[in-house]
């Protein structure tokens, strides 16, 4: 499917086919898109979890309890599961190890490009840290980044997928010990066929017209 129809056609599933596993080829693509999603001054400030069977699904719907647990079948009937989550910092060791990424893959083709490109990316992060005082609203930002790869990746090939705010963020970073990872949950992603009980798949798509949302200049 193209990406034009793929934009028209998406849409939020509600209830998923749990007979229907992603294909392993096509899950390893759409991991290699997320892996290849951009971030602002490539910070990449983010680390993904994903689960694909019944125990890894059941430890990240231990966070959809209470008043988030209409989305517990929505994780557990999925083929696949994402974890997007953010750092809670940007330590020198994480920015050391993306500077020699870039160098190694071949980025710094001038004298000078390496230490311009370091120091260029520290004094924008320390703008969000000190000035702004924005740093992990920041960083989560550059994980809703991701998040979009992901999902208009997907339906280019058939695959269906809902995105979840509704969680515990502290109970899923208890269970996955994020924290201690440096880390903390933002948004879940399901990825799946839809199944016969997913009503959305029969509503037609609603968004509001070209007219109100765009200014041309």
């Amino acid at each position: 499917m193209d990406y034009f129809t793929a934009a028209q056609n998406r849409y939020t599933t509600k209830a998923y086919d749990t007979s229907r596993k992603i294909p392993q080829a096509q899950i390893d693509g759409l991991l290699e898109a997320l892996r290849q999603s951009p971030s602002s001054v490539n910070s990449q400030p983010w680390h993904f979890i994903i689960a694909s069977d019944d125990a890894g699904k059941a430890r990240i719907a231990k966070a959809a309890q209470g008043p988030y647990g209409y989305n517990a079948p929505k994780i557990m009937d999925a083929s696949h599961v994402i974890v997007f989550a953010a750092a809670t910092d940007i330590t020198a060791a994480h920015l050391e190890a993306v500077l020699q990424r870039e160098d190694r893959d071949g980025r710094f083709r001038v004298a000078g490009a390496r230490e311009g490109q370091d120091k260029a990316r520290k004094s924008f992060i320390d703008l969000h840290r000190y000035e702004q005082k924005d740093l992990q609203h920041w960083m989560e930002k550059q994980v809703y980044l991701a998040l979009g790869t992901v999902m208009a990746g997907a339906p280019t090939l058939g695959i269906d997928t809902t995105p979840m705010e509704g969680f515990d963020f502290r109970l899923l970073d208890a269970e996955l010990g994020l924290r201690e990872q440096g880390y903390t949950s933002v948004v879940l992603l399901s990825l799946g066929y839809h199944g016969e009980k997913d009503f959305n798949a029969r509503l037609p798509k609603s968004r509001l017209p070209r007219a109100d949302i765009m200014t041309f200049l």
